[in-house]
């Protein structure tokens, strides 16, 4: 599998969730680019997110977003 450009901006919108709290969502405005528009409508699309704008993570949201932020947490230590 290669990391196209379509994964690689849902990873970076998984990463912006808080994995602290189940309370906490996100809200991808209209007005952002239109990457981030598509990548939170393919993650919807997939059942990771509750909302097409963001919304909360459904329980295999909370499972992937904790392996991506995991894997970029790695990846970027030095």
């Amino acid at each position: 599998m290669v990391l196209t450009e379509e994964l690689a901006e849902e990873i970076n919108l998984l990463a912006l969730f808080n994995l602290a709290t189940t309370q906490e969502g996100i809200k991808v405005h209209a007005n952002a680019g239109p990457q981030v528009v598509a990548a939170a409508r393919r993650l919807y699309e997939k059942g990771i997110i509750s909302q097409v704008d963001g919304g909360y993570l459904t329980d295999l949201g909370i499972e992937v977003a904790e392996h991506a932020q995991r894997m970029l947490t790695i990846l970027s230590a030095r």
